[in-house]
């Protein structure tokens, strides 16, 4: 009888250690980060798409593609102005990414989270994210934009911050 009573405080014991162990863990480790989702429309054959998407990726976001012949009707119903079209449109927590927006800038604005309708790298500048080649980088501003506005939100040569009152 000893012997089991023993035994019974033994696992009862054991299983208190166990859950005062558990419940440890579970509230005094903080969750996992969770990275942010954007959606990226692309044409089928942009190979400069693919390569901002894997910027994209290797900077922590979880990027789902869409591809599609014409990307006039996603950029229409994210605003996008013609005027601040590139090759590609992300769409991220509500706003608008059109084309080679550095992935710290779409940080920055998930972090800061402006009133806007999103950021664009207008055109395709050689040297931004997705564009690097042997060829010298252009300088180009990533622009933030609302239906009322456009702004300069930064300024990149290829890949690298440029200085600006911000900083």
């Amino acid at each position: 009888m000893i012997m089991s009573k023993n035994f019974a405080f033994g696992v009862g014991g054991l299983l208190a250690v166990a859950a005062i162990v558990a419940g440890w863990m579970l509230f005094s480790t903080p969750p996992p980060a969770k990275a942010q989702t954007m959606t990226v429309h692309k044409t089928p054959w942009c190979g400069c798409c693919t390569e901002w998407v894997d910027h994209l990726r290797d900077n922590g976001f979880d990027v789902v593609v869409k591809e599609a012949e014409d990307l006039s009707p996603v950029r229409a119903e994210l605003d996008v102005p013609d005027r601040l079209m590139s090759c590609h449109t992300g769409e991220i927590e509500g706003y608008a990414i059109e084309g080679h927006v550095p992935a710290a800038e779409i940080a920055r604005l998930l972090k800061e989270r402006p009133q806007a309708t999103g950021l664009s790298v207008p055109g395709m500048p050689q040297g931004s994210p997705g564009m690097e080649s042997s060829n010298p980088p252009d300088t180009y501003d990533v622009v933030i934009f609302s239906p009322e506005q456009t702004g300069i939100y930064a300024s990149y040569r290829g890949t690298q911050k440029l200085a600006g009152p911000a900083d």
